[in-house]
Formats: structure tokens, sequence, C-alpha cells
């Protein structure tokens, strides 16, 4: 959109940044209609309407999509997730045991979560060393229906972001699946494809390489909570480092990440854990 129209879908964007709005009140307070109410609704659904920017509910309230592929990385919300589960697949019937989520915002951690998960399953003893999660510590925790609208919430309107995000999703939307019958979208980013998109000189970029080179330092490896703390602190320095490199919003960083992948060697590289 450009011209006036532009200007005004941005005064738009500025307004719904504080909360919802009905389509009427948009019309008077940003168009500065004050006519009739079914040509005033209209001149919104025409200035609106196909801005990916914008959604608007079936009561007319109108709101900023967070997770649109124009808005700019900086005004975006990330929910920064890592869970702990019993060690295989989700397709074949393994379950999360430790679930956490950190919200960053502005360019910095403003939120944060986590839970331990009963699995309603055992947990094999490698898997036990690993992550040091016992059939004790789940035995009392809540099941994952229980948790389910936490969760659900903490995601909402907020990008996916993971370390290997495949996995991590894969597991969320499976147990929300089966906690609550819906199958969220889920718009995502990985920092793995992140680091070899934005640090094509790093040899390694599995969590440990890309703390040791910001200088982060994990506190609780293999812990969901621990590491989506370092993820997140990790995911701050990419947007920094996508920033200086002239790249400003999803749908740019998107299409670099595909052109980056289409380069990329078939053989998979060891850098995913």
């Amino acid at each position: 959109m450009s011209g006036s129209g532009g200007a005004l879908a941005g005064r738009v964007a500025d307004r719904l940044k504080s909360g919802p709005v009905h389509t009427l009140a948009l019309a008077r307070e940003v168009l500065g209609l004050s006519g009739h109410p079914g040509a005033a609704s209209a001149a919104v659904f025409a200035l609106l309407g196909n801005d990916p920017r914008f959604r608007v509910s079936a009561g007319g309230e109108w709101s900023l999509d967070e997770t649109a592929p124009g808005r700019l990385l900086a005004d975006l919300r990330y929910a920064v997730v890592d869970v702990e589960t019993t060690g295989g697949g989700a397709h074949r019937g393994h379950r999360i045991t430790e679930f956490a989520v950190v919200e960053v915002a502005n360019g910095e951690i403003v939120d944060r979560w986590s839970t331990l998960v009963n699995p309603g399953r055992s947990i094999p003893s490698i898997v036990q060393r690993i992550t040091g999660i016992t059939p004790e510590m789940v035995d009392a925790a809540p099941f994952f229906e229980h948790v389910a609208p936490e969760v659900a919430a903490r995601l909402d309107d907020r990008i996916f972001v993971a370390h290997n995000v495949g996995f991590d999703r894969g597991f969320v939307r499976a147990e929300l699946i089966a906690a609550t019958g819906e199958a969220p979208s889920l718009p995502s980013l990985c920092t793995v494809r992140l680091a070899r998109t934005l640090l094509p000189k790093l040899r390694r970029r599995n969590l440990d390489a890309l703390t040791q080179h910001y200088g982060i330092r994990i506190e609780g490896r293999h812990r969901a909570w621990g590491d989506a703390f370092a993820t997140a602190r990790v995911l701050i320095r990419l947007l920094d480092e996508a920033r200086a490199q002239g790249i400003l919003d999803l749908d740019t960083l998107r299409r670099m990440i595909r052109r980056r992948a289409r380069r990329k060697k078939k053989t998979p590289e060891p850098d995913a854990s």
C-alpha cells in the first residue's frame, strides 16, 4: 500500500498496538468518518481488508496480526520453547516431560514459564541420565491436558522459536491436539537455520556452539527451562545480527533462510542439538 492509504494504515497499526478496536471506532478516530455506519465500515474494510498486518474478528474488532510475514522483526513477540521428552518421536507415542517458554519482545526477555509434565509412560534410563528428570519428579506433575490452556495462551500471537524447531514444535502440536482437539498453526523460526543464514562462517551451530560464540552461559543444560532461556538469549543476538545485515522484517528473513537452505548441501550438518 502506498501514498495516503499507506499512511492511514500506519496510523491504524499505531492505534492497534494498544489493543483491539472496533471498526466504527477506527472509522471515527483514524479516518475521521462520522457519517453512515455502513459506509464508514466499508471504508475501513477497503483500507485494511487485504493488508496482512491486520485481522478482524466476527464481532468487528480489528487487531494486529502479530505473526504476519510483513511485520518488522522488532515489533514481533517470540515464544522461545524447549521441551524434554521420553526420548523418541511424538508419532511413536512419546510424550513431553518438561515444557518451558521464554517470551522475547522489544529485544529483551519479558517473561518465562516452565512446568514438569507427567508423561503417563516410562522414562528410559538413558533419558533420565541426560535430563536428570526421573519418574519420581513427574509422578506429582500435571498431565499435559491440565496445562494445555496455559501453554496455548503463552504461544498465541507469538512466533514459535526453538533450536531445531521441528522437534519441539512437533511435540507441542501433538500434545495440544491430544489435549484440545485443535491443531494450532504455530508460525515458527528455527535458531539453527537462523544461525546458518546469519553466521555462515560459524562451523557449528548447535546450542553449545552458539552460546559459546556469544559468551552465554547455559544454566540447566538439557533441562527445558535452562535450554529455553539460553535459546532466547541466542535469539536476541541473532535478531541483532539480522538488523545489522539490513534484514528488518519477517518475510525478508524467511526468504533469506530459504535461499540459504537451497544452497546448503543435502548432507545434514551436525549442528542441530
